[in-house]
């Protein structure tokens, strides 16, 4: 299981609400008296390692077990299904319990869905005839926090159901999952929200706060003084640029699941022939947490100064006196193995990133975004199909060339589209109707105005300094992601300012005060704030949930940071989202086959 990060350290007390999490499981679970079985699926097993460590699960008597379609080996008699409301998982749990029927073994079997029941996948075990032999239950599991400034809801499948399947349940999961916040830190009073998705969140959130509200008497004055909900829609073209920070390219290269990364054992300088290893990321590693953000040209510089620096302590031993200077050269060599661990990373992830290809692909998704030369970006996609690149790469390219361009004359739509085909089979064609049908590869309309957005909001900052930034932009050295900008804006002056940009964006806006709520003092400018007048009771500042609906990278967590500790500043920012996606994964979401 991974690391479960250090949440002593997070601006909203998110420790409390993962303890919450951890008591209502183990209660869950006594509640079910002998030897028990805890059948998992697979990714959410991923999700509850974040909450709670094997080894106390073990402590309460509990076995561990991955959810197959595989007889279930166990000597226990009770048997707990936890699993999110998915068909598929109804087939294996109905298998298991006709398998144990067949063979006469006799077991209590219990079905927590994560986070609500589903009608669907009752109907499901009621056809297979085994819903009688099941008592079936919740577990609201509607969030989880992956590190002490970022909550995930877990939907990576959210925004393909809204915007292909037209299913709009992610959106009461979110609105849930806010609310359940509010109960623990207020009402928040403010809200400003962009996207169709977003408004309809907003919305829902007050339906549940007039059907169960929230007492401000019991709370106190609320410590989330704004929420702003953004929708993936209204900015496609960031994901779909390659990420420039340490973390975002692990990301990328290396794929980060729960908190880690899985790399071959030899990455780490350990030989072990076919071995992988699992490495833990998140600010409980020191290191990680100094150097996660900054632009990876520059971490690869700080760690050799780390190191070189260290190397001459390490030479100046022999002439240490005190025992003062003894204890700070040991408390350095603490931090070897964190050191070592990035030194081994940054390495692996320069034989990706010194690439030619990679080199000549950064060059073209800054054409794309910055000059928009139409004919050299058809003509380099066109030669990618004919290469068959990857076609997630392909993809990822093709959906930021009609994004930018509000989709593509009807002759080149049906070119590239034919060309796909061809070259990578026709049973991709529900991908491409899939991403035609979200908006992200469609024939074009009308004129874009990617242009306007752009000098409007000021998205291509020349001359950007990666190491001393003054500007979100470092993050893709030179492009200010369009979402970040757009939350700039929101703290610092609501949407007011900007409402003629935001017209141009996919989605209506909203900005409203909900009614009857106290609310902190109201800051008109991210400058001049730091008076101390912006803090809750205990000291800290007030807080900004930023909520993003279909999924934020890592680059754009970066830059969210990078704008909370500038100088005079008033809010410490949250990050809440559907799921954390590059590129990649996004257009991975929408990637089906026929047959």
């Amino acid at each position: 299981m991974a690391q479960i990060p250090n949440l002593d350290n997070s601006p909203l007390n998110l420790k409390s609400l993962r303890e919450k999490s951890q008591r209502d499981l183990i209660n869950s679970l006594k509640d079910i008296r002998g030897n028990k079985c805890l059948v998992i699926d697979p990714k959410l097993s991923g999700s509850l390692s974040l909450i709670i460590q094997t080894s106390l699960l073990k402590e309460h008597g509990v076995e561990l077990r991955h959810l197959s379609a595989e007889p279930l080996l166990t000597e226990c008699t009770k048997v707990v299904y936890l699993v999110r409301s998915q068909l598929s998982f109804m087939k294996s749990i109905s298998l298991h319990i006709q398998n144990d029927t067949s063979k006469a073994i006799q077991r209590e079997y219990y079905v927590y869905f994560v986070p609500r029941r589903s009608v669907a996948c009752e109907k499901i075990l009621e056809q297979e005839k085994v819903h009688n032999l099941v008592t079936v239950r919740e577990f609201p599991l509607y969030m989880v926090p992956l590190d002490e400034d970022v909550i995930s809801f877990e939907l990576e499948l959210a925004e393909k159901e809204y915007l292909v399947d037209g299913d709009p349940s992610s959106l009461w999961h979110v609105a849930k999952a806010i609310h359940e916040l509010e109960f623990s830190f207020g009402v928040i009073p403010k809200v400003r929200a962009k996207g169709k998705a977003s408004v309809r969140v907003a919305d829902i959130l007050n339906r549940m706060q007039v059907e169960e509200s929230v007492s401000s008497s019991d709370v106190g004055r609320p410590e989330i003084d704004t929420l702003i909900l953004l929708d993936r829609e209204v900015d496609m073209v960031t994901p779909m640029l390659s990420q420039l920070t340490y973390e975002g390219l692990l990301d990328e290269f290396l794929h980060i699941s729960n908190g880690a990364v899985e790399v071959d054992s030899s990455v780490m300088g350990v030989q072990q022939e076919g071995k992988k290893m699992k490495v833990p990321l998140n600010s409980s590693d020191k290191l990680f947490k100094e150097t996660r953000d900054l632009n990876f040209e520059v971490v690869v510089q700080v760690l050799r100064q780390k190191a070189t620096s260290m190397k001459q302590d390490y030479s100046e031993i022999s002439t240490t006196q005190t025992v003062s200077e003894l204890k700070d050269f040991v408390k350095k060599l603490n931090s070897l193995p964190e050191m070592t661990r990035h030194i081994n990373l940054a390495q692996h992830l320069t034989t990706f990133t010194s690439k030619q290809s990679f080199l000549s692909q950064l060059d073209m998704e800054h054409t794309f975004v910055e000059s928009q030369t139409y004919d050299i970006c058809f003509e380099y996609i066109e030669e990618m199909i004919h290469k068959q690149e990857p076609l997630t790469s392909v993809l990822r390219l093709l959906v930021l060339f009609s994004v930018t361009n509000s989709g593509l004359p009807k002759k080149h739509f049906d070119y590239l589209r034919r060309e796909l085909l061809h070259s990578y089979g026709f049973e991709h064609i529900v991908t491409l109707n899939n991403l035609e049908k979200a908006g992200l590869f469609k024939k074009q309309e009308f004129k874009s105005n990617w242009q306007t957005v752009k000098r409007s909001l000021q998205l291509v900052v020349e001359d950007t300094d990666t190491a001393n930034p003054n500007d979100i932009s470092y993050v893709f050295s030179g492009y200010a992601p369009l979402s970040i900008r757009l939350v700039q804006q929101a703290i610092r002056s609501g949407w007011r300012p900007v409402e003629e940009i935001l017209k141009l964006l996919p989605g209506p806006h909203l900005e409203t005060k909900r009614s009857g709520i106290p609310s902190s003092p109201s800051v008109d400018s991210l400058h001049g704030a730091s008076n101390g007048h912006f803090r809750v009771a205990d000291g800290r500042r007030s807080l900004v949930l930023v909520v993003f609906i279909g999924g934020v990278t890592f680059a754009e967590i970066a830059a969210l940071r990078y704008l909370s500790s500038q100088e005079g500043m008033a809010y410490d920012l949250i990050v809440a989202t559907t799921k954390i996606v590059n590129g990649s994964t996004l257009i991975e979401t929408f990637m089906e086959k026929v047959g």
